[in-house]
């Protein structure tokens, strides 16, 4: 049986024959691979997919929706098997970060900030853990391990092929919007969820090979039996002159109400962080409020996907829209705070449609003339609450215009993600995904840094002697800093140039009489170059060029030559790897 370094060494010689034979370029390898990628991917969310179905069926004989599943339970099932799926989840959970691993998990800091290695054993016990809360009723949506699944498939076809880390960081973002359009079936939206929140940026190089993952991802999932559309919308209707401004309105609503949904799930993270609980008891905690809310409303259970069909399709009562919203919340934020895997994606789209459904039936009430149905504003309401939670406004508006497919809801819905995103970012910039908050502080630290001036790296400057310092002062500074200048002002505290060790050393080995010279009589006035408070890292780090020490006088002004202390080249050189260190981040 070969080895596998011999497979590998084979692999190796056939892709560089067919290079030789059709003249393929990097990039056009690129893109046979991420649709190698799309389709691994595809598959791994039907595995996943399947795994549930077949718990389901196994724990309580019923498959598909888990409110129908919560519904045919007696209601002390209904209490505990929350607790009992977050008591296995927590104790796998455990056995996940008992597994060295060098690299992390997250499939998203693995492009953004690593070398693209996902590792094995890890992300799939973590994926074990997500589907025991999942399966068991936690309110988590099963979006989040199914892309990480296909993001692992893609760093293994990538570590198995021996790409390098740039190329491979790019193959488990193909892998992402592969898990992303799988989970969705939404081809479009899961190439600009991966561009815009996980790559940060839309550059073709990158975006081909993410769009044809997502393609060939999306056509594998209609050829497999059980594809059906994620949402089944109804057709959106034509929006009034004047009903524009509502959408509006629910755009600020959307954009005030998403940073506080993510400030609730940390809110409760660090409450079960207080209670000090080891993982599966804190995990069975968390199951068994989840368990004790279902008993009288069983649709807290799953992800909320079929609560957001009845709300698209069945005419609901204000209170219950309000009753369900309030309980779904605080379900979600007890299943994710205290420590299941999973994803917050889909719950969020719930929270966008009813809080749009609630608005929408005000309006009706007020204006009924003047107003659309209610699951209209349901609908937009969806984009709007997931462009403020992602901070992805782009990928809001294609998602739910992929759903609907209908021209109609373009106009309002672009107006309510990008009002609800600068809203959002407005009172607190919080993001669902933390490499979106990593990388908007990384801006902001690259636009800081970029202008700061030499005023902030100013420190005191300890080796300074007048023009009538005595030779013997001189000499003993020199004895008491390990320097080789010494920096000389007038009576008025101005620079006048430095003497040198260089200097007092040949003074001293040519026996010269030094008894009356002073500090005056070896100053070199031209000798250093000056900084001064406004000048720019640049055009400082320009001066250190032409300049072998460790640092700079500073002065006020050259036509003000006050001496204020003086910059070190290690302060230079720190804000300048900060800046570079961003840079990298960021490309």
């Amino acid at each position: 049986m070969p080895s596998r370094s011999t497979a590998r060494s084979t692999l190796l010689r056939y892709r560089i024959r067919l290079q030789r034979l059709f003249h393929f370029s990097e990039s056009h390898s690129m893109l046979l691979w991420a649709a190698v990628v799309g389709f691994l991917g595809a598959l791994a969310t039907v595995l996943f997919r399947e795994c549930i179905y077949g718990l389901q069926s196994l724990l309580t004989g019923h498959s598909g929706s888990f409110v129908a599943m919560a519904k045919s339970l007696p209601w002390w099932m209904r209490l505990l098997l929350p607790a009992a799926g977050g008591l296995l989840a927590g104790a796998i959970l455990v056995l996940a970060k008992r597994v060295p691993s060098s690299a992390t998990s997250d499939y998203m800091e693995a492009v953004a900030i690593g070398d693209g290695n996902i590792p094995v054993r890890q992300s799939l016990l973590r994926s074990l853990s997500s589907l025991a809360t999942v399966v068991s009723g936690g309110s988590i949506g099963r979006e989040g391990p199914m892309v990480q699944l296909a993001a692992l498939a893609a760093s293994l076809v990538g570590r198995f092929t021996h790409f390098s880390p740039a190329r491979l960081r790019l193959l488990v973002a193909c892998g992402a919007a592969a898990g992303i359009t799988s989970a969705y079936n939404a081809p479009i939206a899961g190439a600009f969820f991966v561009t815009e929140i996980v790559l940060g940026a839309i550059v073709m190089e990158s975006f081909g090979p993410v769009v044809v993952a997502s393609v060939v991802a999306n056509i594998t999932m209609r050829e497999l039996p059980g594809y059906h559309p994620a949402y089944e919308m109804p057709p959106f209707p034509p929006v009034a002159g004047i009903e524009i401004l509502w959408f509006v309105l629910l755009g600020i609503m959307a954009g005030v109400a998403a940073p506080q949904f993510l400030r609730l799930l940390a809110f409760s993270k660090k409450l079960f962080t207080r209670t000090a609980l080891p993982l599966p008891p804190r995990l069975a905690l968390g199951g068994l409020l989840v368990g004790l809310i279902s008993i009288w409303l069983p649709e807290v259970w799953g992800n909320g996907y079929s609560v957001v069909n009845s709300l698209l399709h069945t005419p609901w009562l204000w209170w219950s829209v309000l009753l369900m919203l309030v309980f779904k919340v605080l379900a979600t934020a007890i299943t994710t705070g205290s420590g299941a895997v999973g994803g917050i994606f889909t719950p969020t789209l719930f929270v966008g449609a009813a809080i749009g459904y609630l608005f929408g039936q005000l309006l009706h009430i007020v204006l009924p003339d003047l107003t659309s149905a209610p699951f209209a504003y349901a609908m937009v309401g969806m984009g709007a609450f997931l462009a403020a939670a992602t901070s992805a406004p782009l990928m809001a508006i294609l998602m739910i215009f992929e759903m609907t497919l209908s021209y109609q809801v373009v106009l309002p819905l672009m107006l309510s993600c990008v009002v609800a995103y600068f809203v959002a970012r407005s009172i607190n910039g919080a993001s669902m995904y933390d490499i979106t908050i990593k990388r908007n502080r990384d801006a902001q630290e690259r636009v800081r840094l970029r202008g700061i001036h030499m005023s902030e790296l100013i420190r005191p400057a300890d080796t300074v002697l007048p023009l009538t310092a005595p030779f013997a002062e001189i000499s003993g500074m020199f004895l008491k800093y390990p320097v080789k200048y010494i920096y000389v002002v007038d009576q008025r505290n101005r620079y006048c140039g430095v003497v040198a060790l260089q200097d007092i050393t040949s003074c001293l080995l040519e026996k010269s009489e030094t008894q009356e010279k002073v500090a005056a009589d070896f100053v070199r006035r031209e000798f250093l170059h000056v900084v001064t408070p406004e000048m720019s890292l640049g055009d400082a780090l320009q001066s250190f060029l032409d300049h072998q020490g460790e640092r700079l006088p500073v002065v006020r002004s050259h036509e003000d030559p006050e001496l204020l202390g003086a910059v070190y080249k290690t302060s230079l050189l720190d804000a300048y790897f900060r800046l570079d260190r961003s840079k990298e981040l960021h490309a």
